[in-house]
């Protein structure tokens, strides 16, 4: 069981995807659970799943393997997938939401 609680559920409409909010939950924690996941956003385990496959398939996250649980890491770079933000990356909205420290700029 893990040590988070499950979030209250919510009835409505939200602004982030739960695609967003799982890999808001990865970042928090890189070695997340898919039940720990679900749990927090709300969603079933398979779901939890199912974006972290998507995710990993269109190369925003890494999913490595260490010893029966997985590890993950983030590709800050990777930019987002609507056109409207298409010029922003994962790393900026993370940044923005507070779950990712900003990159120190190398002044040249």
């Amino acid at each position: 069981m893990s040590d988070q609680q499950p979030e209250t559920a919510f009835a409505g409409w939200t602004f982030l995807t739960n695609h967003a909010h799982v890999l808001v939950c990865i970042a928090e924690d890189p070695d997340s659970r898919g039940r720990d996941i679900a749990a927090r956003v709300g969603i079933t385990e398979r779901a939890a799943q199912a974006i972290v496959a998507d995710l990993a398939a269109e190369g925003y996250v890494n999913r490595t393997r260490v010893g029966r649980r997985n590890h993950y890491t983030i590709n800050a770079d990777a930019p987002l997938r609507h056109p409207l933000e298409h010029d922003h990356t994962i790393g900026e909205l993370l940044v923005t939401l507070g779950r990712l420290k900003p990159r120190r700029r190398v002044r040249s």
